[in-house]
This record gives C-alpha cells, structure tokens and sequence, in this order.
C-alpha cells in the first residue's frame, strides 16, 4: 500500500492508527487491462485503491466514449452517483493496463468519512482537488 500511503499524506495528516483502520476494510485485488471496475447503470458498491497501474473514467454518448479522467497510483476510483446519491452509477473506469488495488466497500468508506475526521478531511481534500481540475477544464474550454 506504499503508494496509496504516500499520495495521502501528501495531501493531508493522517495518522498510523487511521490508516491502520483503513487497512482492516480493504481486500487487494488484481484485474487485467481492460477490465471494467465500474459499469453504467450498476451498483459497483465499491471502491478502489491504486497501488499499481492506471484506469481511465468515461460516458458512452451516442455510443461513443468521452473521456472524463484519469487515476493512477496512489489515487482512488469510484461512483460519485453511488457513493454520494445511491444511485446507479453514470460511469464507466476501466483498467489501462494490469492494476493492483486494493477494494473497499462503499458502505465501509462511508461508515469511516462519518466516524474519523482524519479520513472525513482527506476525503474533502481530494474532491476539492477534483473541483479545481474540472473548473479549470472548463474554463480552458471557453
């Protein structure tokens, strides 16, 4: 989890206890390229770690894929429609290339945003990070 590790204490203070409370939810998973972790109108009810390898995020639209994003190691993917609104996701991530990652239950990420301010802060801090990518974007499209 070295990676994972790393790219959130670069983002905020988390102590040991914290991520060791984090550890006991995941369960490490390996998929191939192109294997799709989250699916279009699917509750997923997971979410994934980057150790090892890249996804990329997309819409179908008319049937054709539109980018949204990239994650590689040390970020995390998941539904914001599920997490968020429980509701089937909008979204498709799909792998890159080989990945490691470790899995968490949506229920799980959310029972520890509630319960520990550490990960509740960490959390915020990458959707902040998240907003100021997509404000950018767009305005770059303007």
């Amino acid at each position: 989890m070295t990676n994972i590790i790393d790219n959130m204490l670069s983002l905020c203070l988390v102590s040991e206890d914290t991520i060791q409370e984090l550890k006991k939810c995941m369960i490490l998973c390996r998929f191939p390229k192109k294997y799709q972790l989250i699916k279009e109108n699917t509750f997923c009810k997971s979410a994934y770690f980057i150790e090892k390898g890249m996804t990329r995020s997309f819409w179908l639209v008319n049937g054709e894929e539109i980018t949204t994003s990239f994650s590689w190691e040390g970020g995390i993917v998941f539904s914001m429609d599920e997490l968020y609104y429980n509701k089937l996701s909008e979204e498709f991530v799909e792998t890159l290339e080989d990945v490691v990652v470790y899995k968490i239950s949506l229920a799980d990420l959310i029972r520890l945003f509630q319960t520990n301010i550490e990960l509740a802060n960490w959390g915020r801090i990458i959707h902040q990070n998240e907003y100021r990518r997509l404000h950018r974007s767009h305005k770059e499209r303007l």
